[in-house]
């Protein structure tokens, strides 16, 4: 029975064995390389990535990180391909076609498909001078000197070094590209980055009758019941002009208490904060998050350029929305 010294030697046995496979890459991203990338951005279609087994596997994830890095591209099953896919491919697409030993049966059945409707085709093999080497427009080189399986079978350091590259690809792409994080942030709507990059502080204020507001002329004891039936724990004061002139918190209700002034006979203006802190409904969400982590307050009041009150938002409002 196999001891546990035993497995963690076979484990790093393999991750070093994948690591070599990986830094050999380095000096294999050439003019090739390069001559793929133009390829890619020149061309007026799609990215179309086709591989058969494990490499059909990592054809996928390669596809998807085109995609969401700036890339059009999706992944082509060769054996479907045969059976009507093909018509996924149009003129102005580039094919990139994965394959450690460049002899994929399904892969070589399209080629003369590809060929005949002039698609540019980009290989991803570990024999250049393959039936699919031969044929493709740019050779990238991914071989390996061996497999992590003991046995040298297994699909395991070639394709590791096959999805090191396909990132190689997809990162080289969206920088010449000048792919920036609001790109990233679209591709990504649902993820915490595009949370952050695309919400802004008018998609999760409170608007109209939802904002507490009280005016000037309000008793203590009218703020605190605006306070309380709003829920957002506080009020804003305005003037006449629906001008922000002062807050009132939960927080300030507190130090009222302390200093023993009467709830019930003070008027708001007696106890306001003047001056709060505000913000625009144009800034980004994730912004105030830094602004009120750095003044030290749960909610304020979104104004125009006049001062006029025009939204609310506090603490959770932003956990909700998934700033936070």
């Amino acid at each position: 029975m196999t001891n546990i010294s035993t497995y963690e030697q076979l484990g790093r046995a393999v991750i070093e064995l994948e690591a070599a496979a990986v830094g050999a890459l380095a000096e294999r991203v050439d003019v090739n390389f390069a001559k793929a990338c133009k390829l890619i951005v020149k061309a007026e279609g799609r990215v179309v990535v086709v591989g058969m087994g494990k490499s059909g596997h990592i054809g996928g994830k390669i596809a998807a990180t085109l995609a969401s890095t700036g890339t059009p591209a999706f992944f082509v099953h060769p054996g479907e391909a045969s059976h009507g896919d093909l018509g996924m491919i149009t003129q102005g697409d580039v094919v990139l076609a994965i394959s450690n030993s460049g002899e994929t049966g399904e892969i070589l059945t399209i080629l003369p498909i590809i060929k005949r409707m002039k698609v540019a085709l980009i290989a991803m093999t570990g024999n250049a001078e393959s039936s699919l080497g031969r044929q493709a427009d740019v050779v990238i080189d991914i071989r390996v000197e061996k497999e992590a399986c003991p046995l040298n079978l297994a699909p395991t350091s070639s394709t590791t070094a096959a999805l090191a590259m396909g990132d190689a690809l997809a990162v080289a792409l969206y920088k010449s590209r000048g792919f920036t994080e609001e790109d990233f942030a679209r591709s990504h709507p649902g993820g915490q980055l595009g949370r952050r990059l695309l919400l802004y502080v008018s998609d999760i204020m409170h608007h109209g009758d939802d904002i507490p507001l009280v005016t000037e002329d309000a008793s203590l004891r009218a703020a605190l019941l605006e306070i309380t039936s709003k829920g957002l724990g506080m009020t804003g004061v305005i003037d006449a002009q629906h001008r922000l002139c002062g807050i009132y918190t939960d927080g300030d209700l507190r130090r009222t208490l302390n200093q023993g002034i009467d709830v019930y006979s003070a008027k708001i203006t007696d106890v306001m904060t003047r001056n709060p802190t505000t913000t625009r409904a144009d800034r980004l969400a994730a912004e105030i998050v830094q602004l009120m982590q750095s003044k030290s307050i749960n909610g304020l009041f979104v104004v125009d350029e006049d001062n006029r009150v025009v939204g609310a938002l506090n603490m959770h409002d932003l956990l909700r929305a998934g700033i936070m």
